[in-house]
């Protein structure tokens, strides 16, 4: 977990910078109505921060539980385009440096534990894996910020 947990401190501290270095036009702008613009892939990301640190507490003490997330409605109902800027980057770091602690805190033991991410069916995957694609989802919405 640590080499995943140094890969999110090293993106908190890229997207600090990438994200103060935009203005509000840059954040808020959208290629097309369907694409997200830079403020609602954070918003998403703060979204994915929530659904995880739920997967990896809840996975350590219930068997498989069934925590999905709607990603389109998540960013849709909590309308980050109108976000203050500031404050939704402050959110988004503190969330993943607690997610981060989380990850650090997580017994051995339960990365073999598995959780329930599935939509329409049941998909298992372990706290191992999750806490893996977490980081490489991560730096996937990271390269989108950049461009």
């Amino acid at each position: 977990m640590k080499d995943v947990v140094a890969g999110i401190e090293m993106a908190i501290v890229d997207v600090q910078k990438l994200f103060l270095g935009f203005n509000e036009h840059q954040l808020t702008y959208k290629i097309n109505p369907q694409k997200w613009s830079r403020k609602e892939i954070l918003g998403h990301l703060i979204d994915s921060a929530q659904n995880n640190i739920q997967r990896f507490v809840r996975g350590q003490y219930e068997q498989n539980p069934r925590i999905v997330y709607a990603q389109n409605e998540w960013v849709k109902f909590q309308n980050y385009q109108t976000y203050n800027s500031e404050a939704l980057l402050q959110l988004w770091v503190l969330l993943n440096k607690h997610l981060c602690k989380v990850l650090l805190e997580l017994n051995a033991a339960s990365y073999a534990n598995t959780v329930d991410t599935g939509k329409t069916s049941v998909e298992l995957h372990t706290l191992h894996f999750l806490a893996e694609d977490y980081l490489s989802h991560l730096l996937n919405h990271v390269k989108q910020l950049k461009s």
